[in-house]
């Protein structure tokens, strides 16, 4: 049984290229058809996206540990390790809306041939929002009160109120179950030295780690133990990380080294150059995608020590000097020339956006407009502010004196370096003196505890990316607006609220969310959320991205799938003969 998630209606994925049409014939026995071979340029680190919230981090791990339910290609709910979708209508999701009841589908084994039961599932609970550990994925998790277990195969999830939207636990790749006996010592502060279960997680999907070598390559075997019989059809995997957009792209569709390029963050024109090699097909579709710029809301200042980047006193030292004053970051968002950007770096596969949420359309707020650079309104505003260049030299000073220079950060990539030069001459142009910076998307979206260089240590001003959510139902990536999500040290700097950014009357907004059912009455409230976060100076939107990658000719079974993990269906792959 598929459930169609009533947020997404009409606005299903847009494909802007074909998803090549598969051929017949390619049932066999498991294994069949030798390796096949993955590029993600952007290179995992680990393979427990609770403690990562980098995409290249979900993504691999997805092929290996599952969650209960997922979404297809269409934003369709799917049962995966579940017999069906839990509805009031069936009962399992009680009259009262507090509870949902998932039953495990009979039979299943981990990848060491143990019983896969609900004790894991309950243990997934507790590990993520244990107290003294930092979980990447808490908000999966918001409003939970208990998971019971009445028998091996049955999961009851407990809300604190009516939840109208009860998939958000268990759902998607950014919220797999991981094993009980493997992650029993892992528990709380102790999650993030326990390399080897980080490392090579024991799952029910359709492969098993056979080595893995972080921010350089994953091999992978099939999965004996996997529940359908004669998938996955390729024996190994071969997923190698690190390089660039362009390179990737090129060894599929030019010299046909790899099977499947993620994530080919080019120019359009570079994109049909590539397809013209033969060997590969470009593949896309829109979904929620944003690349945007996160303003931090604390004080960088190195100067601060351990308390660096860390939101403490609003009146204090941890307070940003000026990027907090809706005048500075509403000017820096006026000066931006977005048609521009969406030109030079997307072509058709990019969208003007002011949103944070641009997509299911039903939460496409239409009351933010930034599609015009304004460089004379925005040095008025700052004027106005009291932001004056007063020693000439073409920067401006805060009314305190401090001045108006920023760290601008972003992950290495052609199409981000464009944009950082870009709107550095522009920020120049309003009196913003901006230092660019660059670092490895392999680290800059890793989740070492230990690294500076990492996005939700934010050890910068501004810093630019792009990411999404799982599903058509925004509620957990709202939360990432919560006041209590910052990362911090004692969080092992995970925690969703990169911005530490805390907006009066938000938390209490998402709240009423939580509780709130019908579409068109939560549309309204996620608006309401998305331009409380962008008129707070919690980010400024840039594009809407659409997901663009690429397959060999000779792939057979790939799904783009924007609204999951792009490999949710890889046990479906096969070779065309």
């Amino acid at each position: 049984m598929k459930m169609k998630s009533a947020l997404l209606g009409a606005a299903a994925a847009v494909a802007f290229a074909p998803v090549m049409a598969q051929a017949a014939g390619h049932e066999g026995p498991r294994g069949r058809d030798g390796n096949v071979s993955i590029i993600y340029w952007q290179a995992p680190s680990i393979l427990n996206p609770f403690l990562s919230g980098g995409t290249k981090d979900v993504e691999s791990a997805s092929m290996i540990i599952e969650p209960l339910a997922r979404y297809d290609q269409g934003g369709n709910l799917t049962p995966w390790l579940v017999e069906e979708i839990p509805s009031v209508d069936n009962g399992g999701v009680s009259a009262d809306l507090t509870s949902i009841t998932w039953k495990i589908t009979p039979g299943l084994k981990w990848s060491d041939g143990s019983d896969f039961t609900s004790a894991d599932v309950k243990f997934t609970y507790e590990y993520c929002t244990h107290p003294e550990g930092g979980c990447a994925q808490a908000t999966k998790f918001e409003g939970v009160t208990s998971v019971d277990t009445p028998d091996d195969l049955t999961v009851v999830v407990n809300f604190g109120q009516p939840t109208p939207n009860p998939y958000g636990p268990f759902v998607g790749g950014e919220s797999p179950i991981i094993q009980a006996a493997q992650f029993a010592d892992c528990i709380g502060a102790a999650a993030s030295t326990c390399t080897e279960q980080n490392f090579n997680p024991i799952g029910t999907g359709p492969f098993k780690v056979v080595e893995f070598k972080p921010n350089d390559v994953i091999t992978m075997e099939a999965n004996d133990m996997y529940r359908v019989e004669g998938k996955p059809a390729f024996a190994t995997v071969t997923f190698k990380g690190g390089g660039d957009a362009t390179a990737a792209g090129r060894a599929v569709m030019e010299t046909g080294e790899f099977d499947y390029a993620w994530n080919l963050q080019l120019a359009p024109d570079v994109i049909a150059e590539m397809q013209e090699g033969g060997k590969g097909t470009p593949v896309a579709g829109f979904g929620p995608l944003v690349e945007r710029l996160m303003l931090n809301n604390s004080n960088p200042d190195p100067a601060l020590g351990d308390m660096r980047s860390v939101k403490q006193d609003p009146s204090g030292p941890s307070e940003h000097p000026f990027l907090g004053d809706p005048a500075v970051y509403k000017a820096m968002s006026m000066a931006i020339d977005r048609p521009l950007l969406v030109e030079i770096g997307y072509g058709q596969a990019g969208k003007v956006t002011c949103n944070w949420v641009p997509a299911p359309d039903a939460f496409n707020s239409t009351s933010l407009s930034c599609d015009t650079q304004d460089i004379d309104g925005a040095n008025a505003m700052l004027d106005a502010a009291g932001y004056m260049d007063t020693d000439g030299d073409g920067v401006r000073e805060t009314p305190d004196g401090v001045k108006m220079s920023i760290l601008y950060q972003t992950s290495t990539n052609a199409v981000r370096q464009d944009f950082q030069a870009l709107i550095k001459e522009w920020w120049s142009q309003i009196g913003i003196e901006t230092e660019l910076r660059n670092l490895s998307a392999s680290v800059f979206f890793g989740g070492d505890a230990g690294s500076p260089d990492t996005f939700q240590k934010f050890y910068a001003d501004v810093q630019m990316y792009a990411n999404t959510f799982n599903g058509t139902d925004p509620q957990a990536y709202l939360g990432n607006g919560l006041c209590d999500k910052a990362p911090r040290p004692d969080s092992q700097w995970q925690g969703e609220n990169i911005s530490r950014v805390c907006i009066e009357g938000y938390d209490e907004l998402h709240s009423q969310l939580s509780s709130t059912a019908g579409i068109e009455a939560r549309a309204e409230i996620g608006k309401k959320l998305n331009d409380m976060m962008v008129e707070n100076g919690g980010l400024i939107p840039l594009v809407h991205r659409g997901r663009l990658s690429a397959h060999a000719n000779s792939l057979g079974g790939v799904a783009l799938n924007v609204w999951d993990s792009e490999l949710w269906n890889v046990a479906d792959w096969y070779r065309i003969k």
